[in-house]
């Protein structure tokens, strides 16, 4: 038997009163996965513990069956992984994001999703003004980068961008949890404001305002940490694995994990990103040598934060029609039987564009196992499953058939 997981990241929503009630996934058209829904099982699966902050980190480890009190160490620490940026013990990584400003206010986390090309300019231009020995800036992939600075102390708070927008920037930066994280609260404010002032008249940004583009004229710091020590997937089931993604934070977790980086052209995290290209690498790697690929689809969790109803309708559909339907035909097709998990990490509701803690709906379809009666996927129609609501290890062992 192989193994795949396909992840809509942020997938899962709330009843919207434009949908007549219903979430993007009850009104996506979705027969593929209805079909898998169908002859599979199903449950909801609560991926991040009640005390836990609902990001993509703490949800994505727990679908692979990590225990993220003991693990998790910060985003930061994910995506220096997937970059190749080594971390010693004193080296403390952050996820930096490049945002937009308006007003003092953060109008959204991405800077208007700034191309990669564009937002290198910016990160080489604070790396040549505000970098050293101890704090440097690392490129990374659109408005998603590195920052690592060394002898920090992560004992501070941090706001995700993403979690508020229409906030004044003033309000939620950097405070330290204990006296001992107040000179790296200070460190990173300060370079907040110094960022400010590079990127607010650099050529990127003059260029991005005159095409009626939102400016990246703000880094943002936040999920610090230091690195990690968990088993791999190998230690831990004894198999090969993979991890098909556009994000930093997932290849990098994948890496802790074990599983090889599969990289896709045109993969880009958003709606546009290579879906047959992410399918048929998936295809292949279980055709080839892995034994279990993670598959990750960003799109979806992009539309839940940006409040696009429609957007993230269009790319549960996407996520159906050109990669979940090519990867049933083709498994299909194989000698070797392949079962098939189908889950968001967490919600991301349109209607408040951030995380929430809402079980989130997930199937299972394993080969000779018989199914239960559910019929259609959604955050409602599972809650009837067989598997009934998991939590921990539980989804991961399950399709493993652990």
């Amino acid at each position: 038997m192989k193994y795949i997981v396909i992840l809509g990241d942020g997938m899962s929503d709330r009843p919207i009163d434009s949908l007549g009630g219903k979430t993007p996934l009850m009104v996506a058209d979705i027969p593929s996965i209805d079909s898998l829904c169908a002859r599979g099982r199903c449950g909801k699966f609560a991926t991040v513990p009640a005390d836990l902050a609902p990001g993509s980190a703490v949800a994505n480890l727990s679908v692979l069956g990590y225990n993220a009190r003991e693990v998790f160490q910060g985003r930061g620490v994910l995506e220096a992984a997937s970059m190749g940026v080594e971390l010693d013990a004193r080296d403390m990584a952050m996820r930096c994001n490049l945002i937009c400003v308006e007003n003092d206010l953060i109008k959204n986390h991405s800077a208007g999703h700034i191309s990669t090309e564009e937002s290198h300019q910016l990160i080489d231009s604070l790396q040549h003004e505000l970098g050293s020995g101890s704090v440097v800036f690392h490129p990374g992939i659109s408005y998603r980068h590195l920052f690592v600075l060394k002898n920090g102390n992560s004992s501070i708070y941090c706001t995700p961008p993403h979690d508020v927008p229409g906030t004044a920037y003033t309000d939620v930066m950097v405070t330290a949890k204990e006296p001992e994280g107040q000179k790296t609260a200070d460190i990173l404010n300060d370079l907040i404001l110094r960022s400010q002032e590079i990127l607010r008249d650099h050529p990127v940004n003059r260029k991005r305002i005159a095409d009626g583009k939102d400016p990246a004229n703000s880094v943002w710091f936040w999920s610090p940490g230091y690195k990690p020590q968990m088993k791999t997937l190998s230690e831990l089931y004894g198999i090969k694995g993979a991890v098909i993604s556009a994000v930093d934070l997932v290849k990098g977790l994948g890496v802790y994990a074990g599983l090889d980086v599969i990289e896709v052209p045109g993969a880009t995290g958003l709606y546009d990103t290579n879906y047959e290209g992410k399918a048929q690498a998936a295809v292949d790697a279980l055709k080839g040598d892995y034994d279990f690929v993670y598959l990750h689809v960003e799109a979806t969790d992009e539309a839940g934060h940006e409040g696009d109803v429609d957007l993230k309708i269009k790319t549960i559909e996407y996520l159906d029609k050109r990669i979940v339907k090519f990867i049933m035909e083709e498994t299909e097709k194989m000698e070797e039987e392949v079962a098939i998990g189908i889950t968001p990490d967490h919600g991301t509701p349109c209607d408040i564009r951030t995380h929430v803690h809402d079980p989130v709906p997930f199937l299972i379809y394993s080969p000779g196992e018989s199914p239960d009666k559910v019929i259609r996927y959604d955050e409602f129609s599972t809650d009837s499953g067989s598997l009934g609501t998991i939590t921990g290890d539980t989804f991961i062992r399950t399709l493993l058939g652990r």
